[in-house]
């Protein structure tokens, strides 16, 4: 999908394609789509097509009068947290943005949600998508943690291994998280440091490209420091997450060993009156087989017999 953005006041509006202070959206494109944006905005056809690669992993890189920030952000595939690169293309008019699926970060831009958000001001831009990225993880964390947290109310009476399985995948996400964020922290620092352009001959700074202003400096400071909190919580829940784990395999265990003692427990409380029963069932001389009402008194013997082995069983906490 191939769509073109344009502030006018406080309304964002579609518009033509390479029109200047624009934002083009590129979602899950085609062939000739990124050719017809490569084109006619006069970008290097490989900065778009980076980000369609899922592995891709966060960078910056500048070309031909044009910068391409790559970084990783959070989405949710059914009950799966994983991340995926979204690229940023900034040329001296227009800022382009690519990825493989529609994102919850970007959606707030569509409806105009966010204030202060134009799309001529690029720099601005930019630094409200790293922003909602780094909000993104931490609201994606704070469901992690509370679905972590229910998972183990059904560990304490499960014997299965479907919850340590949803634990596993939890634990799998964080690591897809950490990965991702530290990945993303060295983009925002190098933006901090450099203002960005790379000069492909001397590997210097240069600011020219990309014009950064006080309060966009305090904006990625900003940005940063709420990306440092996400890193903090991933690692936090990660280690929790795991000791968790290893924890509740050994409750598990032990419940299925509870479960197994009381089977046995039952089984020989159950094979008194069996084994009383086969006894007077045999075709041989018994004592009291003649006697009248002897099929009830090994009845209450059996009985009583069993009741006494499932006190004895009671008192050492096998029942």
């Amino acid at each position: 999908m191939l769509k073109a953005y344009k502030s006018v006041g406080e309304t964002l509006l579609e518009t033509e394609l390479g029109e200047k202070g624009s934002w083009v959206n590129l979602i899950n494109p085609t062939r000739e789509e990124v050719q017809e944006v490569a084109r006619q905005i006069g970008l290097p056809l490989d900065f778009l097509e980076y980000p369609l690669d899922e592995e891709e992993s966060s960078r910056i890189e500048a070309e031909e009068g044009c910068v391409l920030i790559i970084i990783r952000v959070p989405v949710i595939r059914g009950d799966i947290y994983d991340t995926l690169p979204l690229g940023i293309i900034i040329t001296e008019n227009i800022i382009v943005t690519v990825c493989l699926e529609n994102i919850a970060v970007l959606d707030e831009f569509y409806s105009s949600r966010i204030k202060g958000f134009y799309t001529f001001k690029k720099t601005r831009f930019l630094l409200q998508i790293l922003y909602k990225t780094a909000l993104q993880y931490l609201r994606y964390l704070r469901q992690i943690d509370k679905r972590s947290e229910e998972i183990q109310q059904r560990l304490h009476r499960s014997t299965r291994n479907v919850e340590l399985i949803k634990l596993l995948s939890l634990e799998k996400s964080l690591v897809y998280f950490t990965t991702s964020l530290r990945a993303n922290e060295i983009v925002m620092e190098k933006l901090l440091k450099s203002h960005l352009a790379i000069e492909p001959e001397t590997h210097e700074v240069d600011a020219r490209l990309i014009k950064m202003y006080e309060e966009d400096e305090e904006l990625l400071e900003d940005v940063i420091t709420e990306n440092k909190q996400a890193i903090e919580m991933s690692d936090i829940y990660a280690q929790i997450l795991s000791s968790t784990m290893d924890a509740f395999a050994s409750v598990i265990s032990n419940n299925l060993n509870m479960i197994m003692k009381f089977l046995t427990s039952v089984t020989i409380v159950l094979m008194i009156p069996t084994m009383l029963a086969s006894f007077y069932g045999m075709n041989v001389d018994l004592p009291f087989q003649h006697a009248k009402g002897a099929f009830t008194g090994i009845f209450i013997l059996s009985v009583i017999l069993s009741l006494c082995v499932v006190l004895i069983f009671r008192k050492r906490n096998m029942f």
